[in-house]
């Protein structure tokens, strides 16, 4: 069974060591994501439907609403890693570039020794995490640093923006998008939601995918995941109640989303939280 031995969450965005040991279902994030190899069996990363090796050797980068799962390739032991979640606006505040997003040059991070130790010390300091660590932030902050300048090392065209993934939508999709955040813990009829948009339903699933990036289900399935984590971190409801509040018609169902999601049943990840933070 996979296990979240590590959970930070701080104004970078999330910080995980998880021990994973089964695939997941493809989904995505609004934040960069980086993943790196601790310890175990090697592994694969699916993005974008391509397969990137996980090992001593090579970490994957993964940009903001990019699909993506773990698949791992030997089920028998668990693979540890350290999994970092940034969130762009702590990135470019940290990066003192304004005109910097993170988005990467390529989905591949070579672990030089500079990265590898940097990726080291990280999942060190995170198994040790109090709140507050600012040479925590400071470590994670070069880590993702020299990930995000090594991937645009070799790449044409430097940190080009991506329209289809930064800002220039459609209004018919930026409508779209506001009625799934507004409706999040209702029963959503997405052939509703395209009519409301403006559109039918295959133009609008066609164009939700050209401009986001992604299907608007998978959307979905993110913005119900970041409301799950945010409100775990919190600790004030039960699983039952935030479960519930998110459309989900019982605990059981709301467990094996998370799971498929987000790696380990939601309790398990309350726990880890709040023993890495207090």
């Amino acid at each position: 069974m996979s296990v979240a031995h590590a959970v930070a969450h701080g104004a970078f965005g999330r910080a995980c060591l998880y021990e994973l040991d089964r695939p997941m279902v493809p989904h995505a994030h609004r934040e960069g994501h980086l993943i790196f190899h601790v310890r175990g069996p090697a592994a694969k990363v699916v993005i974008d439907g391509r397969a990137y090796p996980l090992n001593p050797l090579q970490a994957t980068a993964i940009s903001p609403w990019q699909p993506h799962y773990f698949m791992p390739v030997d089920r028998r032991q668990a693979t540890l890693t350290l999994v970092l979640y940034i969130r762009p606006g702590w990135f470019v505040e940290a990066s003192g570039q304004a005109s910097e997003i993170l988005r990467f040059g390529r989905p591949v991070v070579s672990m030089d020794d500079h990265i590898a130790r940097l990726a080291a010390e990280t999942a060190r300091q995170l198994a040790a995490y109090s709140d507050g660590d600012g040479n925590f932030e400071d470590r994670l902050s070069a880590l993702t640093q020299a990930a995000f300048d090594q991937t645009w090392q070799w790449q044409a065209g430097g940190q080009a923006t991506d329209r289809a993934r930064f800002g220039f939508r459609d209004f018919r999709i930026r409508r779209a998008i506001s009625l799934l955040g507004e409706t999040l813990g209702e029963p959503i009829d997405l052939s509703a939601v395209s009519r409301a948009a403006g559109l039918s339903r295959p133009h609008f699933f066609k164009l939700f995918r050209e401009q986001v990036g992604l299907p608007p289900t998978l959307y979905l399935n993110a913005l119900r995941m970041e409301r799950a984590i945010e409100r775990l971190a919190r600790g004030e409801e039960t699983v039952s109640e935030i479960g519930l509040d998110l459309g989900f018609a019982t605990p059981a169902s709301f467990s094996r989303f998370f799971i498929a999601n987000g790696v380990v049943p939601p309790s398990a990840y309350r726990r880890s939280v709040l023993g890495a933070v207090h």
